[in-house]
């Protein structure tokens, strides 16, 4: 007998049925699966007599199911029995254009529910999404957008400092390998940047973008995720001056 998963598969006859944390499951549940991905009947629970389905199975686990059969706690029979199409989908940290959409969509979802009148995410508080390494991918920044949104008082949702911790190597480490890997050597006569080059450029475009501000809810020191005498103390050893970024 195999439950709950097979009682879901006898509604789904004809459909698809989606497995969740596959990954987690026990061995002996793994050996109930199996025999109803391959001989297509289970025994529901509470019963001796078997019933037959038709259901296509998709199943989803943040496991390196691999090296879980390695160690043991996965069957190989049924890692190859699920692995007819993989599909591998990139961790958050890795596809950081998504953040600003995911952000919004659980922005619009969470303010409906709680009933606050919000106007948007503001750049600052997409800027920490943008710079944070998402250990918990997509789950985690929804939570994360769910809590700033009981929290924020105003119609434009900032993120509390203690929401989400973005070091400033941990930023900056970050966008120099993605500026790094946005500026490869085209030839034998181009060069990479060094890493002072990224952190003044870096620096340099949030500054532009905040104006020359550098303390403040929309300082430049809150995006970075660094404290203001941090930031100025970067400025000053990479020759950065804010006034030229300040408008006239």
């Amino acid at each position: 007998m195999l439950s709950p998963a097979p009682l879901s598969g006898a509604l789904a006859d004809g459909g698809t049925l989606f497995l969740d944390e596959v990954g987690e499951l026990p061995l002996e549940t793994q050996v109930k699966l199996l025999r109803v991905l391959q001989e297509r009947e289970f025994e529901p629970v509470g019963s001796n007599r078997s019933v037959r389905v038709d259901v296509r199975i998709i199943a989803a686990t943040n496991r390196n199911l691999q090296a879980s059969i390695s160690a043991g706690s996965f069957r190989s029979d049924l890692y190859y029995r699920l692995n007819v199409f993989p599909l591998e989908v990139p961790p958050l940290r890795e596809r950081r254009s998504d953040i600003p959409q995911l952000a919004m969509f659980f922005f619009s979802r969470y303010s409906r529910k709680l009933g606050k009148r919000m106007e948007g995410i503001s750049a600052a508080a997409t800027e920490r999404l943008k710079s944070y390494s998402w250990p918990g991918n997509v789950r985690e920044l929804q939570n994360v957008i769910e809590r700033a949104l009981i929290l924020c008082q105003g119609p434009i949702l900032e993120l509390e400092p203690d929401l989400i911790s973005v070091s400033p190597s941990e930023a900056l480490r970050d966008t120099a390998r993605e500026v790094a890997e946005a500026t490869q050597p085209a030839g034998p006569s181009s060069s990479i940047k060094t890493l002072e080059e990224v952190e003044r450029a870096h620096i340099s475009a949030v500054l532009e973008q905040t104006r020359g501000v550098v303390e403040g809810a929309n300082g430049a020191a809150k995006t970075l995720g660094m404290h203001p005498n941090t930031l100025r103390h970067r400025m000053e050893k990479l020759g950065i001056k804010r006034s030229a970024h300040r408008i006239s």
